[in-house]
Order: C-alpha cells, then structure tokens, then sequence
C-alpha cells in the first residue's frame, strides 16, 4: 500500500478538496496540509484490521464504553487534517452513535496497521497528528514482527507489546487483554507460507 505524497500545483491541501477528488479506489488523507494517497489495502493488512475490531466491538459494546469502528470514514480534526484510521474507537457521548464520522467528538483509541510503503507515515507523521489530537493511546500494528507498538501522551519512546496488550479506556473497567500470539496467528493464518506483508 503506497502513500507518497501526491505531485500536483496543490502547496496546501484542505480536507474539503479531499473530498472533491475522485473515488478511485484510493484512499486520500490530509495532515497539515500535506495529501497523503494509499493503494487498496492487501489481504493481510485488512484481515489485521478486520481481526483487531472483532476483538474491541464486543469489548466496547458489552461495557458501553464506545464504538469501534474501521475505515474508510472520514475523521477531520481540521480543515487541514482529515483522517481514516484504520481501526479506532470513539466514545459514546451520551449514549448515541454519531451519525456522520464529522461528528466525532474525539478517539479513544487509534490502531494503524503497517505495510512497507506506510511505515513512516504510520510511526511518524499520523502518530504525531494523532497524539496532538489528544488520542490516548495510538497502536502501531506490525504483522510481519508480529508486535504492536503502543503509543501514549508524553511517550518518547513506544512500549513494545509482542505477548499481550491491555487496553483500559479512562474512567471504564474493567481492561481489554489481547493475546497478541493469538492474534497474529489468526492474523496469518490464511497466508502461512507468505512472509511478506
């Protein structure tokens, strides 16, 4: 999944001309300005994301804690920052699910899922974004080392989860406990001899 930046006359690109461009199978994303464009998703990388929300819906909809969701759905923080994690969870504001994804008050939680092409972007430039947007916890999900790496306000440095990762939301109990070994092996499952991403 590649996300160059895209090469147009554009200095400063808004969410709004996001929007406007055409639905080619990409998905188009702006952060500070700048278009970031990604090719569909390969299977790994969807089955990953597909597999971590079937892990947090049940979590977040038995403790009413929020909704998680995947993308695409447009998250804009700003005219200039426009989003679609890749798997996320918001949180029920009294009681009701938003509507249109411009609604979303906040994010609980942000999980990306790596390929080569967006490793960058992922652990620098989203995660900065998303930090600053105040998300409490950012996951980095690396299905060819077969870790997450967990991300939160003030971190320097990510915690490096391989075994198990817990997941308390603020002010909910009790915690979500993944087995990251029984993740990823359900993650490749379907792919046993490809080692690739």
């Amino acid at each position: 999944m590649g996300m160059p930046a895209l090469q147009t006359d554009h200095r400063e690109w808004t969410a709004e001309m996001v929007r406007a461009l055409p639905e080619d199978g990409n998905r188009y994303e702006v952060i500070d300005g700048e278009l970031l464009v990604s090719l569909s998703p390969g299977g790994r990388h969807q089955r990953a994301a597909a597999m971590l929300w079937r892990r947090l819906d049940p979590f977040v909809t038995t403790h009413k804690v929020g909704m998680a969701a995947l993308s695409p759905s447009d998250i804009e923080y700003s005219p200039r920052r426009m989003v679609q994690p890749d798997v996320f969870v918001i949180p029920l504001e009294a009681a009701k699910v938003p509507r249109d994804w411009d609604r979303v008050p906040r994010l609980m939680l942000v999980a990306e899922v790596l390929s080569p092409s967006t490793a960058r972007y992922d652990r620098l430039t989203k995660r900065r974004m998303y930090l600053d947007e105040g998300v409490p916890q950012y996951w980095v999900v690396d299905p060819h080392a077969r870790l997450i790496e967990r991300w939160r306000q003030g971190d320097d440095r990510p915690e490096l989860c391989d075994t198990t990762i817990e997941w308390h939301p603020v002010g909910h109990a009790p915690s979500l406990v993944l087995d990251l070994n029984e993740y990823f092996s359900e993650v490749h499952g379907l792919y046993p001899d490809d080692l690739g991403w």
